[in-house]
């Protein structure tokens, strides 16, 4: 997993964002280009693009974060099955009751 247990950054980190975000905003509505924003606030000028068209669409408001990208996949119940199962060493489903790239124990 890319983030530690969350699945995504943590809230710190998207607050910093959206501030970069808003800092676009501004900009622009002042008319500045996607390579000088993209410059000055040390992104890549396809985030700002992006951003860009959420500003056209809905304002300043469509560039506040929307939180989290996604929910864990495995419920905090499937998550303890699966750290026991890879704890005893026998490979797990994952919640999957059948297919997969093992056959268990038919071997």
């Amino acid at each position: 997993m890319r983030y530690a247990q969350g699945g995504g950054p943590t809230a710190e980190r998207r607050r910093f964002r959206e501030r970069i975000q808003y800092e676009a905003g501004e900009r622009f509505a002042h008319g500045e280009k996607t390579a000088v924003i993209a410059k000055g606030l040390r992104v890549s000028g396809r985030s700002v693009e992006r951003w860009r068209r959420a500003w056209r669409q809905g304002g300043i408001d469509a560039l506040a974060s929307t939180g989290p990208p996604k929910l864990p996949k495995l419920s905090e119940g499937q998550f303890a099955e699966w750290r026991r199962s890879w704890r005893s060493g026998r490979p797990s489903t994952a919640g999957r009751t059948s297919g997969g790239p093992w056959r268990g124990s038919e071997r």
